[in-house]
């Protein structure tokens, strides 16, 4: 099994001897490596390196969705004759089912899949148990319950040019594996029959089969484009797989049903005993509903919750998760650990408790319990080895690593900034004439708050004194947040102001001053993590430069100060000794959400540009035509990984249809 890296970058820095660190921990079987790479240090490179070397099957888990997609891109591009698989949850929106019984309320789960997404994790689970040449890029939906992997494995369907088959067997075989029906187009997970010609459509692939029978006999296996059908290609065999990831066949469903029956047996004498005779009816309805819809459909919604009774675990048992489709040789990455370990350790209790409420009112068996996140000890037995990767690693990664393998020096020259501490007195004052100075440079900043509402002022203020600003917080959604970064990037903006939305993941090279208020009051927002994070953000201009407004010297304050200076000094000393010059990185603007278009290609591709053009947009041509519109931009955006933006065209499409 070979991992072949196509790029025209080399090793540079000290990228080189972390490789090599790396790689070396691997092979001697070192349980916790941890590389310490600071901002802009070619952390991924380096991984792909060490994928290109250690040739085994390698999970990379990312803190959130964004951040996976940037992932998925970059070792798609590093990697394009290999298996790369993309592994995050398939909700566009989710609204998960809950009770509340302070208001009796109850909340049914509603989700909106996206389809694309859907394709892509049932893609990952086939590699994964078909291939070892294969990176599946991954948020933390993958320690998530998930079907079990003998089943994904052994439920399948073998059909060979030449060999004689059963047509009524096929589709029944089809259909137990959760494919549909249908009359009209091939859409994926579907299939469709005319006469002699049976065509399947995979969801885990973009192309569809098309079988060409004589009699009985398989005369021709051929893929072909869904939507040209045109051929592609002519095949002697082909192995289709479920269609959804919690799949069974109907054996399982029967053995099943039986330990369902005996539970809600039991759970109803225990609410009967303790005169819940409300609950019990409603258990006892929703229950027996279910199991009706597993003998005759072979699936009912919320199926997941009672997966322990399909896998034969017992109660308290981990689920089946993605990470259980790989072999005892998998080496897992986890990016951004020091937000990565802490959300691992915490996703068991949110499910926990939110599935308390659900079980002691009748709405859920005790069962659901076990359909859950892994606790954090069960995601380590399923991971033999372990990389973490961040630019300040936490307690738990330094406690537990035998190897810190640094990645300090850049590859572009760019040393860390230096660190001014200033009183608070007159701080506002002093910002305002740093401000001068990096306008005549056309240089931005990030000014860091402690609260909403002062981020709001101070941009009121700054406005109001010539620059042009705008704060940036929790309540703005997300794909408002965008664009407030995508005009920094462009000039249109001065400064922005926030909270602690400017640590991980923003790359901001026009960014040369990061001025943090009132640095010296300890806590989450000005530990020693959050300082060094957010002092990063100017560490991709030659000019960068960090101001700490602060009246005392905090324990977190000198830390970070202290790391800072150790970096810069072996940055600073590596540059001179190669003769090397540093230069600010040079980074096309990605336009994302701003949907600028030249007069040539003006169409309605920015229909989410302003609330004003949309109005205007839906007057002029009709709710029907519109929403087609939206539609097919909310595909083209999912398409190309521009999630927010597709979530802005899904909400506008649901404005609409409401009437609103």
């Amino acid at each position: 099994m070979d991992f072949e890296l196509v790029t025209k970058l080399k090793p540079k820095g000290d990228q080189p001897e972390a490789i090599n660190s790396l790689v070396e921990g691997i092979e001697k079987g070192e349980r916790f490596i941890t590389l310490l790479g600071v901002t802009g240090s070619g952390k991924t490179f380096t991984m792909a390196s060490v994928i290109e070397k250690i040739k085994k099957p390698v999970l990379v888990i990312s803190p959130n969705k964004t951040l996976a997609a940037q992932l998925y891109r970059e070792f798609k591009g590093f990697f394009p004759y290999n298996r790369v698989e993309f592994f995050v949850s398939y909700y566009d929106y989710y609204r998960p089912e809950a009770y509340i019984p302070s208001k009796d309320v109850y909340i049914e789960k509603e989700a909106d899949i996206n389809e694309e997404i859907e394709r892509m994790r049932l893609s990952a689970m086939k590699s994964v148990i078909t291939r070892k040449d294969v990176i599946v890029v991954a948020s933390v939906s993958c320690i998530y319950a998930s079907g079990d992997p003998k089943d994904f494995r052994d439920i399948n369907l073998s059909v060979e040019s030449g060999k004689s088959l059963d047509r009524r067997y096929l589709l029944k075989r089809l259909s137990s594996m959760q494919y549909k029906r249908s009359d009209a187009e091939t859409d994926p997970g579907t299939f469709r029959l005319h006469g002699e010609i049976l065509e399947v459509h995979p969801p885990y692939e973009e192309n569809a089969v098309r079988i060409e029978f004589f009699d009985d006999e398989v005369e021709k296996i051929l893929i072909i484009d869904p939507v040209s059908r045109k051929t592609v290609d002519q095949i002697d065999r082909i192995i289709f797989y479920p269609a959804r990831e919690f799949t069974t066949d109907q054996k399982n469903i029967e053995n099943a049903i039986k330990p369902i029956r005996e539970e809600l047996h039991m759970r109803l004498k225990e609410f009967e005993n303790q005169g819940k005779l409300l609950e019990a009816e409603r258990l006892k309805q929703r229950a027996n509903y279910d199991i009706e819809m597993l003998q005759t459909m072979g699936y009912c919604n919320g199926i997941e919750n009672y997966s322990r009774h399909f896998s034969g675990k017992k109660a308290g048992e981990p689920p089946w998760t993605l990470m259980d489709y790989f072999g005892k040789d998998l080496i897992v990455f986890m990016d951004e650990s020091h937000i990565g370990v802490p959300q691992l350790m915490g996703m068991v209790r949110g499910d926990r408790s939110r599935k308390e409420s659900l079980v002691e009112y009748g709405f859920r068996l005790p069962s659901a319990f076990d359909n859950r996140p892994l606790k954090f000890e069960e995601f380590l037995e399923r991971a033999p080895q372990v990389v973490f990767v961040s630019a300040t690693p936490g307690p738990y990664e330094r406690k537990v690593s035998l190897r810190i393998a640094e990645q300090i020096v850049r590859p572009t020259g760019l040393v860390d900034p230096e660190v001014v501490i200033k009183p608070t007195i007159n701080q506002i004052d002093d910002l305002i004439n740093e401000m001068e100075i990096l306008k005549k440079r056309g240089e931005r900043a990030l000014v860091v708050t402690l609260t909403k509402d002062m981020s709001e002022k101070l941009s009121a203020y700054l406005v109001e004194m010539g620059y042009k600003s705008e704060y940036l917080h929790s309540d703005l959604d997300t794909i408002e947040r965008m664009k407030v970064l995508t005009r920094l990037r462009k000039g249109e903006i001065d400064a922005i102001v926030g909270v602690n939305l400017l640590r991980e993941g923003l790359d901001l090279p026009e960014v040369s001053l990061v001025a943090i208020l009132d640095a010296d009051k300890e806590g989450f927002l000005r530990s020693t993590t959050s300082l060094i994070q957010t002092m990063g953000r100017a560490s991709r201009n030659i000019n960068g430069k960090i101001i700490l407004y602060a009246d005392t010297v905090t324990d977190s304050m000198k830390n970070a100060i202290e790391e800072a200076s150790r970096r810069r000094q072996k940055q600073v000393a590596y540059n001179l000794e190669h003769n090397l010059k540093p230069e600010t990185i040079q980074k096309e603007i990605d336009e994302f959400f701003m949907g600028l278009q030249t007069e040539e290609k003006k169409t309605y591709q920015n229909v989410g540009d302003d609330v004003k053009e949309v109005i205007t947009l839906k007057e002029n041509i009709g709710t029907d035509e519109y929403i087609e519109i939206l539609s097919e931009k909310m595909r083209e955006a999912a398409d190309d990984w521009r999630f927010e933006e597709a979530a802005f065209y899904r909400d506008e499409i649901r404005r609409v249809k409401n009437g609103k």
